[in-house]
């Protein structure tokens, strides 16, 4: 694992390449992000991206989508993985939203982890993109480029990488860090055949602890 020195250095020169990234979901206020974002488990943000305009023209608010049932819910989603579980899941956090918070988005990780299919990477993309509060989400490209450039041990966690990387940068970059690293993964160090390679700033510094 690089030091703390090196993992910052080499975390900034993945930024600088996408310094301008910005979330691929498409939403336009902090109901469709929660939404969005609890949709795009273990699917992609295009796919999502496609079926969330007829499901937002439906359902444009907490209230509309609580009052529909699961079952309602499934032709909009069926063509995105765990369709059928995302569907109760948006049900009862429409249904949550409602009772507890009169239909607003909370701003708190308690109150947004309490909430039913919504997690911690969720939560993290919810506080960061839709209230500006640093916070910082891993997702499987994160995850996969933090341990292909050392930046934590071989075999580290999804919460040991989110540790490591607000431990090492600034925390007034945890949000673009999120959007930057995820850009680098997509396009740059994929699963198969990465070219990191063809970036030889980010190997400048390469100390292991």
């Amino acid at each position: 694992m690089l030091n703390k020195k090196c993992a910052k250095k080499v975390l900034e020169e993945m930024i600088a390449l996408f310094p301008n990234a910005e979330p691929e979901l498409n939403f336009k206020n902090r109901y469709q992000l929660l939404v969005a974002v609890l949709l795009s488990a273990q699917t992609t943000d295009i796919a999502v991206n496609k079926v969330t305009p007829a499901l937002f023209e439906a359902y444009p608010n907490p209230a509309s989508l609580a009052k529909a049932s699961p079952e309602e819910l499934m032709p909009y989603l069926q063509t995105i993985g765990l369709y059928r579980n995302k569907a109760k899941y948006l049900h009862l956090c429409a249904n949550q939203l409602m009772e507890r918070h009169q239909g607003e988005i909370p701003s708190n990780r308690k109150d947004l982890e309490a909430l039913a299919g919504v997690g911690r990477k969720t939560t993290n993309v919810v506080l960061s993109v839709g209230f500006g509060i640093p916070a910082f989400a891993v997702d499987t490209h994160i995850h996969r480029i933090c341990l292909h450039h050392k930046i934590v041990d071989p075999g580290a966690s999804v919460r040991q990488v989110e540790n490591r990387v607000m431990e090492v940068v600034d925390k007034d970059q945890w949000i673009q860090a999120h959007q930057s690293l995820i850009l680098f993964g997509r396009r740059i160090c994929h699963p198969r055949n990465p070219e990191c390679h063809n970036y030889p700033q980010l190997f400048t510094c390469q100390e292991e602890e």
